[in-house]
């Protein structure tokens, strides 16, 4: 009898023990999204050399990347501030493909460049023009004037379907490499890296300071370029920094070309993990509150994720994102403060 109270104190002792496992237990089981997260940011983390290459093979079967590429000088123009000169190039073997090169009139030695990336907005005329002459959606002067004044040298492509390459619709360029296995926004992306190349080569660039820039497809074009070649140093996009799921939660998918579709992408990454491959370098994403073509919710986790990897790089000052005030547009206050991202950075 005298063993009696501690027996019950042993008991009493088992069944907290008991219980406290189970607690825990069912505390672990409960919350899955904390192990969710943490795969999510394994994912984030992984090695980005790996990840360019799964990204590169998603744009379909694109020319060799090191196939012998020539240009031709085909007019030049001086101004007061600057240089222009018009080439075609011979990049993909399939089409030949129209540029203009401007830098100051009067640069000395190498200087910085920045890779210009034109816009969409249906207006398949404009293309490159884009960069030298301007567009009402955005501000003046036009990027080749401005870039020039403030010292750099600039390079746009007339991307496939537009400027001197328009005549056949983006629709039938679409299907019609679709069947040859090739990928419209792939050979977009193609002849892009083929221009960081050129820029690359040229004796009066610093290859190791070279930036780009767009606006709309234009930005989808430079945070994509950005991601997949360390040679672009710093990175600028303007209202087209969309988060993939929420565009489809917001049925937004009509608001984009069908340029803007990679096959079976959305099996391999989001919109933050390609960002992400452009981490440490400086980036700064623009965006517009009232742009559907960027919802809110989209841009928000973006920035989560990549305000974490550039802290994970030890760069957390080299990523920022601003939203103003106004729908797809450039206002006067983004081209400031994108003028002092590239002075600061570049």
């Amino acid at each position: 009898m005298k063993f009696k109270p501690l027996l019950v104190l042993l008991c009493l002792l088992v069944i907290c023990f008991t219980n406290g496992c189970v607690s825990h237990h069912q505390t672990l089981k409960t919350h899955p999204a904390i192990m969710k997260t943490s795969d999510q940011k394994e994912e984030l983390f992984q090695n980005k050399r790996k990840r360019r290459k799964e990204l590169y093979n998603l744009l379909g079967r694109l020319p060799d990347r090191n196939r012998p590429m020539s240009v031709k000088i085909i007019s030049r123009e001086e101004t007061d501030e600057m240089i222009i000169e018009k080439l075609l190039f011979d990049i993909n073997g399939q089409q030949e493909v129209p540029a203009y090169y401007t830098r100051p009139k009067n640069a000395v030695g190498k200087i910085p460049a920045i890779l210009f990336n034109h816009s969409h907005f249906g207006q398949y005329e404009v293309g490159k023009d884009e960069f030298v002459k301007g567009r009402k959606e955005m501000q003046s002067p036009p990027y080749a004037l401005a870039l020039a004044r403030a010292g750099y040298a600039g390079l746009c492509l007339d991307m496939w379907g537009f400027g001197e390459r328009r005549g056949t619709s983006e629709s039938d360029i679409f299907k019609e490499m679709l069947w040859n296995g090739q990928v419209m926004f792939g050979m977009m992306v193609y002849d892009n890296l083929r221009a960081l190349d050129y820029l690359s080569s040229r004796s009066d660039i610093d290859s190791k300071r070279i930036g780009t820039i767009g606006m709309s497809m234009g930005s989808t074009m430079s945070w994509w370029i950005a991601g997949l070649d360390e040679r672009i140093k710093v990175c600028i996009d303007i209202c087209c920094l969309t988060d993939y799921q929420e565009l489809v939660a917001e049925k937004g998918l009509a608001l984009h070309g069908i340029y803007y579709y990679v096959p079976d992408l959305l099996n391999h990454f989001t919109t933050s993990q390609i960002n992400g491959l452009i981490s440490p370098r400086p980036h700064f994403g623009l965006a517009g509150k009232l742009d559907p073509l960027t919802p809110l919710k989209g841009l928000e986790k973006i920035d989560r994720n990549l305000k974490e990897i550039y802290k994970h790089d030890e760069a957390s000052d080299a990523w920022q994102l601003r939203v103003y005030n106004v729908g797809h547009l450039e206002t006067r206050e983004m081209r400031q403060d994108i003028m002092e991202f590239f002075k600061k950075w570049l």
